[in-house]
């Protein structure tokens, strides 16, 4: 039996009864048409030594009373566990431009303190280094992806931090670690060869961190055998595109010494400069305004990939968006430079927009990493010291999980319009993919902020067992979860009549749907 009448059985209806609408929008899912693998590396995570994100966020020490392993926050970790974090992105960011590895190595008493130039200009102690980062996305279960310095470090010390992290034989480096307290090499899957080097990271020209580029990927290796490693190179800012040109043809022309995997891409929803967007106590105009700005992703996208098409035709090199997110004006009180904003219903209707952008262009865009991670900028989980919160941002993570590494199927629907005085956003925004269990995923955002959705799923030829889903809505668009009311936004099983879902204004929902 197909799903036009299978799903009036599944157990998600059984919340309420929901009365028969007109239908809105019909999706149509083509699910013997798989496309490209969306790669779990897109919901990547970036995390950077700035304001509370490591240390009173992912970091208390092993003294602390709040529960830790090791000095890290047990419960940050079981909540990053449970979105299946694929890779965390670290030490920068604007603070790897200056980060020296060194500091942050051997007995406490023994490190190197620096001023953290970057980012509010207080001290940076170096007590959560290499060997803490590492034991602590393995308590995550993530990968490392470690961002080198190519803006004040030098080749020689990239260079002596891969050894030291991955050598497997006796060198002084790896008797260094082991001497440390790691006997193992560290498992290092990914390394970006710089950070903004157009900006922060040296202002430099495309074609001067071309040839800088070149010798950073020579000899910054992995020195284990049995590890791959990928190496992604500084692109474009924005819709600059001469980083972009200059990285490809490089590549293009390379010679056996030197390749690359990936190249970044830095952009944020920020509407001006220096941000100052409100967080919270926003209207409808100011709230189309911003969202119309993050869809400008997807043009991104295309602008940066024609260019790589034109060195690249059969998509070897990556399109890593290694920096997104909203970046909003700082909460009022903080710490100037700590970068700490609100996390509303809006920007869970961002992350939902800008995921379902990477995953339509899955072929090119096979890594990507919000900003950032924890209490800085659009944030999964905010801390006060003992106390943890899930963010809006953080409950759309979660319910997308199922499509890490699943199959991308199209979807043909009418989009309508949403229209706010000249703004005119797609009032629905939709994906499905299909998991390696058979299972069909359907993620739909309604961006309207005043009207529910009828959305009608149409998926011939798909004989639906069961179905399960959630939504994530909240009373207003500026909603937001406080510690005295954390779950004001939060997800909640979703409501379907039929072959009919029903979301509320300003809400992402994602259904799926279990074959017979």
């Amino acid at each position: 039996m197909r799903i036009r009448s299978t799903l009036l059985a599944i157990a998600i209806a059984s919340i309420a009864a929901v009365p028969a609408f007109a239908q809105d929008v019909v999706l149509k899912v083509d699910a013997d048409k798989p496309g490209a693998k969306i790669d779990r590396h897109i919901f990547g995570q970036f995390a950077e030594h700035l304001g509370h994100g490591f240390y009173e966020g992912i970091w208390v020490g092993k003294e602390s009373k709040i529960p830790n392993t090791r000095g890290v926050r047990n419960d940050v970790v079981a909540a990053l566990r449970d979105l299946k974090v694929p890779n965390i992105r670290w030490p920068g960011g604007c603070f790897a431009d200056e980060y020296h590895w060194r500091n942050g190595i051997g007995p406490k008493d023994q490190r190197r303190a620096m001023v953290n130039t970057n980012w509010g200009g207080v001290m940076e102690p170096n007590e959560f280094g290499t060997h803490e980062f590492f034991d602590f996305i393995e308590q995550v279960g993530a990968d490392a992806y470690i961002s080198v310095n190519v803006g004040s470090g030098t080749v020689q010390e990239a260079a002596d931090w891969l050894e030291y992290m991955t050598a497997v034989h006796p060198t002084a480096l790896a008797k260094e670690r082991i001497a440390n307290g790691r006997k193992e090499a560290f498992q290092v899957p990914f390394v970006g060869l710089g950070n903004e080097n157009w900006g922060c990271g040296g202002a430099m020209s495309g074609d001067y961190y071309v040839d800088l580029m070149k010798v950073f990927a020579r000899y910054t290796r992995n020195y284990d055998p049995s590890q791959k490693m990928k190496q992604i190179a500084v692109g474009p800012d924005g819709a600059k595109t001469e980083y972009t040109e200059a990285v490809m043809k490089a590549w293009s022309e390379r010679v056996w010494s030197w390749n690359l995997d990936g190249l970044s891409l830095h952009n944020y929803t920020v509407n001006g400069w220096p941000p100052s967007v409100k967080a919270t106590g926003f209207g409808e105009a100011e709230y189309a305004k911003f969202l119309q700005e993050t869809l400008g992703m997807d043009q991104l996208i295309r602008t940066h990939s024609a260019i790589m098409d034109k060195y690249d035709p059969e998509k070897k090199v990556a399109l890593v968006v290694d920096e997104w997110g909203s970046w909003l004006a700082p909460t009022e009180g903080s710490t100037p430079g700590f970068l700490v904003q609100q996390n509303s219903m809006r920007d869970a209707i961002l992350a939902a927009l800008n995921i379902n952008i990477f995953a339509r262009h899955a072929e090119r865009v096979r890594m990507a990493n919000i900003a950032q991670m924890v209490n800085v900028l659009q944030a999964m989980i905010f801390t006060d010291k003992e106390k943890m919160l899930l963010t809006p941002t953080y409950h759309v993570f979660h319910m997308y999980v199922p499509f890490q590494d699943a199959t991308f199927v199209p979807v043909a629907f009418d989009k309508g319009s949403y229209k706010v005085g000249d703004i005119i956003l797609p009032r629905v925004d939709a994906i499905a993919a299909k998991d390696a269990q058979g299972m069909l995923w359907v993620a739909v955002t309604n961006v309207d902020a005043t009207r529910p959705v009828e959305i009608g799923l149409d998926v011939p030829g798909f004989d639906a067992a069961s179905a399960t889903g959630q939504v994530v809505s909240a009373p207003r668009m500026d909603s937001v979860n406080t510690f005295d009311a954390a779950r004001t936004v939060a997800p909640a099983p979703v409501k379907l009549d039929g072959t009919t879902l029903r979301l509320p204004p300003h809400s992402v929902a994602v259904v799926g749907l279990k074959p017979r």
